[in-house]
């Protein structure tokens, strides 16, 4: 039996379908596959690998990490450097109300913690979240996300859960003073890299502040420099009550964090104490690369570079049957007529070297979100594969036009 076939046998299945490509080593943009093949990662883990697979200082924080220790207690017990040293770099470079990080292990854990938190503080039970969200798959995060599709086969979820249309005016009406928390994706993702206006976002904020509703930022995805900033909401001109982090957040391994101000989480230690635990959130090898991760890229100015590469691969993408786009920073959707087309686009990608998918809550749209450290040269590269793969649809499909 080989380990396609024990893959499929032994690890738990998400889907029908999965891309089963079996990776041996990635560096870089570059993942390289058992059979010899190499493909240029323009998923970057879904959004994880913003510095790129196998940083040389992130695997030397490991290392170091590994050898002084792993787990030692659970979490907020300790006085564990890695997790001390990366709260207050993150600290550092957030608004000064952003201030007290809980680390946990995943994004979907902090949505977990973020909605005890604003239920704690506000002693309310209302939850608003927006249509195309997603916001992870515990049953507190799929209760907030925004497609019954999800959804439905696991209720009955959380309760006094309200879903509004996001970017929309008329939907903050329905924030009022029992509405303990609004969580909002900064850049809705699995809708296909949607964008809210400033206008929207300010008045979000100020209709939150108005009623006494803390408002919960989702940059699990955005986060860590994807949108062109190293904070999404810095585009804004607000500041959330609870920020949400993850996946780049660890380097590569697997961190999550909730921040809010000290005041506000200082009331998960009390009525009733240890009110969040966690064993292995905040794992010290996590914040290390972690750490590691986003030091090394504020010293190699990567942020800095996404606008520019993001508005680089726009401008080669051209072809008839894109219909549509979207794009924040380095991250694009580009939107076909059905699923069935972009799906044979994903394969003949694949086929072609260049890893990429679709988007949860649109299926006919393609995902591009390589690591921040991809070269102009390799989006020039991927970009010309990509357009010889549409033009090879056209004649096999098209013929003509």
């Amino acid at each position: 039996m080989n380990q396609r076939e024990i893959f499929l046998r032994h690890v738990a299945q998400t889907s029908p379908a999965p891309l089963a490509l079996e990776i041996t080593k990635a560096s870089g943009v570059t993942l390289y596959a058992a059979d010899g093949k190499t493909y240029t990662d323009l998923i970057g883990g879904i959004s994880v690998a913003n510095m790129g697979h196998g940083h040389p200082a992130v695997l030397a924080a490991i290392r170091a990490q590994s050898e002084a220790y792993l787990h030692i207690m659970v979490y907020g017990e300790f006085v564990e450097s890695p997790q001390v040293r990366y709260a207050q770099q993150l600290a550092s470079l957030l608004p000064a109300s952003l201030n007290s990080v809980y680390f946990t292990n995943s994004g979907a854990e902090a949505v977990e913690g973020a909605m005890k938190l604003a239920k704690r503080v506000t002693r309310r039970t209302g939850i608003i979240a927006f249509n195309n969200s997603y916001h992870g798959s515990t049953q507190g995060a799929l209760s907030i996300i925004g497609d019954e599709y999800w959804r439905n086969a696991y209720r009955p979820l959380l309760p006094d859960v309200s879903h509004l249309e996001y970017n929309s005016f008329a939907s903050l009406d329905s924030i009022t003073d029992r509405t303990a928390c609004v969580f909002a994706e900064t850049v809705q993702a699995e809708a296909g890299v949607k964008p809210p206006s400033v206008e929207w976002m300010k008045a979000l904020r100020e209709k939150c502040t108005t009623t006494g509703t803390l408002l919960v930022l989702d940059e699990i995805q955005t986060g860590f420099g994807r949108t062109g900033t190293l904070w999404g909401f810095e585009q804004y001109g607000i500041v959330p009550d609870i920020l949400l982090l993850g996946k780049a957040l660890g380097g590569g391994l697997p961190l999550g964090a909730f921040i809010a101000d000290r005041a506000l989480m200082g009331m998960l230690a009390e009525n009733p104490v240890l009110g969040h635990i966690t064993t292995f959130g905040g794992h010290p090898l996590s914040c290390a690369a972690g750490s590691a991760a986003l030091q090394a890229m504020l010293e190699e100015k990567v942020v800095e570079q996404v606008e520019t590469k993001g508005r680089l691969l726009d401008s080669l993408l051209s072809h008839p049957l894109i219909l549509g786009r979207s794009r924040a920073g380095l991250w694009l959707s580009l939107r076909f007529d059905t699923f069935e087309t972009n799906k044979w686009i994903i394969d003949r990608c694949i086929a072609k070297g260049i890893l990429t998918d679709w988007f949860l809550f649109a299926s006919d749209s393609l995902r591009i979100s390589p690591p921040l450290i991809i070269t102009e040269a390799q989006l020039r590269e991927v970009a010309a594969t990509l357009l010889s793969v549409l033009d090879e649809y056209q004649r096999e499909f098209l013929p003509g036009k």
